[in-house]
């Protein structure tokens, strides 16, 4: 499976309410489970947390990629979300961030995570991507940038 195929339309917001890292976790999470791609919310944000705790998923640049692996997860599946105000998220640049991709995948599953992990962290090191999805009005224009 493709990063690209990881997204979907139902599964972006370009408008996070969460104020808070744990609430924009949640907030990520919540748009996974309505969309049935995970059958427990609380095994997953486990899961996410846990792996915060090793070190922040914050990678600078206005980004977070949190990501957790567990048996909640039905299939690979990628959240985005867009925080106008941004999150103090714990990043490595110690600013907040502002484009956070969930990323959860079932707990059997290999490797897929990691490519998407870093596919999109190769993407999001230019600042004119990072433009685009900030500035992204739809879907389409957002998954433009994986293409």
């Amino acid at each position: 499976m493709s990063t690209k195929e990881m997204f979907s339309k139902e599964r972006v917001t370009f408008n996070l309410k969460a104020k808070t890292k744990e609430e924009a976790i949640d907030e990520l999470i919540d748009i996974l489970y309505n969309d049935g791609k995970v059958t427990s919310k609380e095994e997953l944000r486990e899961a996410v947390l846990k792996r915060e705790e090793e070190f922040s998923t914050g990678i600078g640049m206005g980004i977070a990629i949190p990501h957790g692996k567990c048996s909640a997860v039905k299939e690979a599946a990628i959240t985005f979300g867009l925080s106008k105000e941004g999150i103090d998220y714990q990043s490595m640049d110690d600013q907040p961030a502002h484009m956070f991709f969930l990323i959860a995948v079932p707990k059997e599953s290999n490797d897929v995570h990691l490519r998407a992990l870093s596919e999109i962290s190769r993407k999001l090191m230019h600042a004119d991507v990072r433009e685009k999805i900030k500035n992204a009005q739809s879907f389409e224009e957002f998954i433009e940038v994986f293409e």
